[in-house]
């Protein structure tokens, strides 16, 4: 559709028509015409337009970035720490569009969209503004200074479910690290990226330090992923497309880091709160419309507890309200697209034929008329090795699966290609520990704990290479040199 000659009367209101990249610094246009629809999945409705990129304008972005890391990587921890402050400062002062933004674009409910969608990324950008002034870390080992430097150009490939927090996770550390950056977010929730470089306009970031340009995976993604002058390619999303990514990235032995699927178990001993691990655990699962990596999707209930424990969940279930982002009322939005809610729903047809007892939910749930809404859905009796166990649905979908002994439980919950996340609850919490020890995935929440933005994000087997957030993250954007005197 061509917003620019549509008659005043036909555009959508609030429409945001966004019709530059950001390159070296400045608003510029792009090499081509083409431009990409932005909708509303819960309502259908288009919201935005952004540019189409191609690979001339990767081209062009990535030589920027290049041109700008002599003087980024050289410049000082404080020097580069106040740039960050600095657009701390204008990133939230648009906390309120940004949240507003999120809501149209993805369909998160404005809560949501508030507090953890905004507020996380804004607490991880503050904490590396005092990660960037810290002096390098050196060692001394034997007659070895051991160093690390700036790895060089990132190219940051981002996913469509947390807009502004998975851009941030790779951002924040690789500024303040010393590299410089080209940004492809996803093209399903471009308008946070536009808003994020409003920000980085006004804070003054250094031209070139920090470029974006937007488009799809096949075209701007695999353009930046196989650029000979990217030093590192960052990349968040399928485990489908992390594979391609390392593929080309292998061409020339470049550096990845992933961060990629879950199918994360939540293991509730027969000594737990029962009611508090049920009530956390479903929130876990249906966080952000189930559209979550490190969502608790396989729940494991001992037997004995087992009925209890499908009833304390559908009724649980039963208060999340489906509806329009912006009502206060509403607790779970649409899916992001019509093809992200058909994907789910064949997860959930294929669970039926496959015999899994439906609790709550499912094919014939009622939803809102317009919108890609799918009901939260519980199926028990979940076979581990079944589809519905093994795959990512990437929805409010739960599997609930029971087990007879601890050993069982670690035995189940380990049984996935993924690795991501976790959770343990027990009356015992040495007892806990014990079993998160044993959970092969990057992260364990024991009893609720909170997330914690400063610790080591990121997955074992198939959920990727690398880790985000704190000081491990920071490293993952520098190289080790050793100087021998």
């Amino acid at each position: 559709m061509d917003l620019a000659a549509a008659p005043p009367s036909q555009l959508p209101d609030p429409l945001r028509l966004r019709r530059h990249l950001h390159v070296d610094g400045e608003w510029t246009s792009p090499a081509g015409t083409d431009l990409i629809d932005v909708e509303n999945p819960s309502t259908g409705e288009l919201i935005g337009q952004v540019p189409a990129g191609t690979p001339a304008d990767v081209d062009r972005a990535v030589a920027a970035a290049r041109a700008a890391f002599p003087g980024w990587s050289a410049a000082a921890p404080a020097q580069r720490s106040a740039h960050l402050d600095r657009l701390h400062t204008a990133l939230a002062a648009r906390a309120d569009d940004l949240a507003h933004t999120i809501a149209g674009e993805l369909g998160a409910p404005l809560k949501l969209a508030t507090r953890v969608q905004v507020g996380l990324p804004l607490t991880v950008l503050r904490d590396h503004v005092a990660l960037a002034a810290r002096e390098p870390v050196e060692e001394h080992i034997g007659n070895s200074l051991v160093v690390r430097e700036p790895i060089g150009v990132v190219g940051a490939i981002t996913p469509w479910n947390y807009p502004l927090h998975q851009v941030m996770a790779k951002l924040a550390p690789a500024l303040a690290a010393g590299c410089t950056v080209v940004l492809k977010p996803s093209e399903l929730t471009p308008l946070t990226a536009y808003l994020l470089f409003d920000a980085v306009t006004e804070a003054g970031l250094p031209p070139g330090v920090l470029n974006l340009v937007s488009g799809t995976g096949p075209v701007v993604g695999e353009a930046l992923a196989g650029h000979p002058d990217v030093d590192l390619v960052s990349f968040t999303g399928s485990t489908a497309t992390g594979a391609r990514i390392m593929r080309l990235a292998a061409d020339r032995i470049a550096r990845v880091a992933l961060e990629l699927g879950g199918k994360s178990a939540n293991v509730i001993l027969p000594d737990a709160d029962l009611a508090t691990a049920v009530k956390v655990g479903v929130g876990n699962a249906l966080l952000n419309s189930g559209q979550t990596c490190t969502a608790w999707t396989r729940m494991l209930v001992h037997r004995d507890r087992y009925d209890e424990a499908l009833h304390l969940i559908a009724t649980a279930v039963a208060g999340y309200r489906l509806g329009d982002p912006f009502d206060p009322a509403t607790r779970l939005g649409p899916l992001v697209s019509a093809a992200q809610a058909q994907r789910v729903r064949g997860h959930i047809d294929r669970a039926v034929a496959d015999g899994a007892r439906l609790v709550a939910g499912g094919p014939d749930a009622p939803v809102p008329a317009r919108g890609h809404f799918v009901a939260p859905t519980v199926f028990a009796d979940v076979h581990p090795d079944s589809a519905l166990a093994q795959e990512e649905v990437f929805g409010p979908v739960l599997a609930v699966i029971p087990f007879a002994d601890t050993d069982e439980a670690v035995a189940i919950a380990n049984n996935s290609k993924y690795g991501l996340a976790g959770a343990v609850w027990s009356a015992d919490t040495d007892a806990a520990l014990a079993v998160a020890r044993r959970l092969r995935t990057g992260a364990v929440d024991i009893n609720g704990a909170p997330f914690n933005p400063l610790a080591p994000f990121g997955g074992y087997k198939q959920s990727g290479l690398g880790r985000e957030l704190g000081v491990h993250g920071l490293a993952e954007f520098c190289e080790l040199k050793a100087i021998q005197r």
